[in-house]
């Protein structure tokens, strides 16, 4: 099996990653995230997925690197990481009784051949009606900080919501795994064949 890399250090992507019980590197990549003048979410994230992957191709120059990036867009303003606890109950506030599309950027890359598999999966979340102290108790128990959107769907996100709509939970966790698996077996890596190599 070729060098599998995830070009991501975010603690969420690699602990998705670890379900397809395949082994993997994980490499920083170093990039400038900004947005373009007049760039879409979904081309946004489908540019910077491409390049986190392309980013760490010089360290890993015979492997298949993913790249994924995310977003979160409410009446049509890109939203991203809050940082602090006033920006998350400014989201947050903003969130209450909407509907918010993530849009998270995919990327397959294979170093050797120079050969790009990229897409973007939407996923929707209904929230609910938020009080402050709603907003405030959940910031402060689980100080989301570094997550689009502020919130974990993972952990007391859940709380937050009255409906998730999409094909895959992990990709509003960062990383559409459904999809992922497709695009590895496009590059050459069976997942579940693997499965008996390293066990």
């Amino acid at each position: 099996m070729k060098t599998l890399v995830l070009g991501s250090t975010s603690p969420f992507r690699k602990t998705i990653l670890a379900k397809l019980q395949i082994p993997f590197h994980c490499a920083k990549p170093a990039i400038d995230e900004s947005a373009q003048q007049d760039e879409s979410p979904q081309v946004l994230v489908k540019r910077l997925a491409i390049e986190k992957a392309k980013a760490v191709s010089a360290d890993y120059p015979k492997a298949l690197i993913i790249g994924s990036d995310q977003v979160a867009v409410c009446e049509g303003e890109i939203i991203g990481k809050p940082h602090n606890f006033d920006n998350a109950v400014r989201q947050l506030t903003k969130f209450s009784g909407k509907t918010i599309i993530f849009y998270t950027g995919l990327c397959v890359y294979d170093s050797e051949k120079d050969n790009t598999l990229a897409l973007v999966e939407p996923f929707t979340v209904h929230f609910k009606q938020l009080s402050q102290a709603d907003i405030k108790n959940y910031l402060h128990a689980e100080q989301p900080y570094n997550c689009a959107g502020s919130f974990k769907s993972e952990g007391l996100g859940i709380c937050l919501f009255s409906k998730l709509e999409g094909d895959d939970p992990n990709t509003l966790i960062g990383l559409p795994l459904i999809k992922l698996v497709a695009l590895l077996k496009q590059q050459g890596i069976d997942v579940l064949a693997e499965q008996h190599k390293t066990s």
